[in-house]
């Protein structure tokens, strides 16, 4: 078999395989990389050539890549990660945080947490250009496999071996309970004390939803409804002021809270979920990466108790 020519191909072309195989169409891949659909697909056909190798199935529906594509697609993912680094280094230079980022961050935190964090990091590091997704946990996980992110807030535990994590704070949990509710007496309330109770909860794909179940199970709380599931805390808050039930509530969710509730903290040890900064293990600025959770850690907003370092 002769011998490929590898410098006969482009990183355009690279680019082109990889958007390609993450839309499944050639006219959106061409247009999520600025270029006419016939430009893209005289690329892929010449990457195809030089390769020697047939890339993608192209059917009448959607494009997928054939099997030896979808190795040829992961390994054009690494070639870019790496030539990107250069890109990284050379426009970070002695400057940390600058240049464009994208974060993800878990719905239970983002409205909660952005408001804070972005005139934080403004004003902190003005070169900085930051795109948010608000993602569910596996959804924002994909995403950063799939290099569509480049970091991501969310609850641990974080399992992925590919995933560098940096713990950030624990952020406490309240117990949300309508204000004629026997409990909203109490200065603070036991895990015991959810003993009975009706116990409303987020919907499934959220972690703040398994974190609950956990305390739940402890505490023996009733959890068995399954007529009422929410997809948001501000649901979660309007079903309790209606007395449907009692919810678990973030910290830095406190501050919304609606009239007709009351926001009750645990006694010690109170049930935390601990936050972390997450991003690929082969990411090219690990060190933005660890700036950012160090920038997150020293300056964590009221209301959460900054952990310790970690990665």
């Amino acid at each position: 078999m002769a011998r490929i020519d590898l410098t006969a191909i482009s990183l355009a072309e690279l680019r082109y395989l990889v958007a390609l195989a993450e839309e499944a169409s050639f006219s959106k891949a061409a247009q999520s990389c600025g270029v006419s659909q016939p430009t893209l697909s005289e690329a892929i056909k010449k990457l195809e050539a030089t390769l020697k190798v047939p890339l993608v199935e192209r059917g009448s529906k959607q494009v997928e890549p054939t099997a030896v594509g979808a190795e040829v697609c992961a390994a054009a993912r690494a070639v870019l990660d790496g030539v990107g680094s250069i890109g990284a280094i050379a426009e970070r230079g002695a400057e940390p945080l600058a240049g464009a980022l994208s974060l993800g961050v878990i719905p239970s935190l983002a409205p909660y947490l952005l408001p804070w964090l972005l005139p934080a990091l403004r004003r902190r590091f003005p070169r900085l250009k930051l795109v948010f997704r608000e993602l569910k946990t596996q959804e924002l996980l994909a995403q950063l496999s799939a290099h569509e992110v480049d970091a991501g807030i969310l609850a641990l535990p974080v399992h992925e071996a590919s995933i560098a994590k940096s713990p950030i704070f624990d952020e406490p949990f309240l117990l949300l309970v309508p204000e004629d509710h026997a409990l909203a007496r109490k200065k603070s309330v036991k895990e015991s004390d959810l003993e009975g109770e009706r116990i409303l909860l987020l919907d499934e794909g959220h972690c703040l939803r398994d974190q609950a179940l956990e305390v739940c199970r402890r505490a023996g709380a009733d959890t068995t409804h399954g007529d009422f599931r929410a997809t948001s805390l501000e649901t979660l808050r309007h079903m309790v002021a209606a007395g449907m039930g009692v919810t678990f509530l973030p910290a830095l969710a406190q501050k919304g809270s609606r009239a007709r509730t009351v926001a009750l903290p645990f006694a010690p040890p109170a049930p935390v979920r601990r936050m972390a900064l997450c991003w690929r293990k082969s990411h090219p600025r690990p060190a933005d990466h660890l700036a950012l959770a160090r920038f997150l850690r020293d300056e964590a907003p009221e209301g959460v108790k900054p952990t310790g370092r970690g990665a």
